[in-house]
């Protein structure tokens, strides 16, 4: 018994780090709606995580990335962050235009199906890809393809500190990206 006992202190003195880690390590996702309406009340950028069920690689980045805690933790304090299903039958109303999808087919869910309207109006043409918004819901870029966190960390303070503002050529990104150092 004492030694079950023991054993059982051990264990949890061993996993409660970790435990904690993975508590930290988690995006406070919100849908469109929610982060557009938290926008009206305290501005701050939107960043919106576009994927699909079939994705592999969104599936890597959602793993790899977004439960990096570094990365969560930037994500939670600077930006709202949205998960968005490019194949969603969900209608979704931006800007005051509703978006759908028409072409959605119920027995083709978890495998490519039809394209939501929003994603292509946020102009997605690959998954996963990471759409950044202002403070004013326009639509500062979208990065295309998997991140890893320091490959992440570049574009979120890119646009974070505005920094895009006054860089505005491929040349003049370039620099910025061979002389970036990430900490993450």
């Amino acid at each position: 018994m004492k030694k079950t006992l023991i054993y059982t202190f051990v264990l949890l003195f061993i996993a409660s780090p970790m435990l904690m880690m993975s508590q930290t390590a988690s995006v406070n996702w919100m849908t469109m709606e929610e982060a557009l309406e938290a926008q009206v009340k305290n501005p701050k950028k939107i960043m919106i995580d576009v994927y699909t069920q079939w994705c592999g690689p969104c599936k890597m980045m959602d793993k790899n990335t977004f439960h990096n805690t570094d990365v969560a933790q930037y994500l939670n304090k600077n930006y709202y962050a949205v998960k968005f299903d490019a194949e969603s039958p969900d209608p979704v109303t931006f800007k005051g235009t509703m978006y759908e999808n028409p072409t959605f087919d119920p027995a083709k869910v978890g495998r490519r199906n039809g394209v939501h309207q929003l994603s292509r109006a946020l102009g997605v043409s690959a998954y996963p890809t990471i759409v950044f918004l202002d403070e004013d819901q326009n639509v500062i870029a979208p990065i295309s393809g998997y991140r890893t966190p320091p490959q992440l960390e570049l574009f979120l303070k890119f646009f974070y500190n505005n920094t895009h503002k006054t860089i505005n050529t491929q040349e003049g990104f370039q620099d910025y990206q061979n002389s970036f150092v990430p900490s993450w």
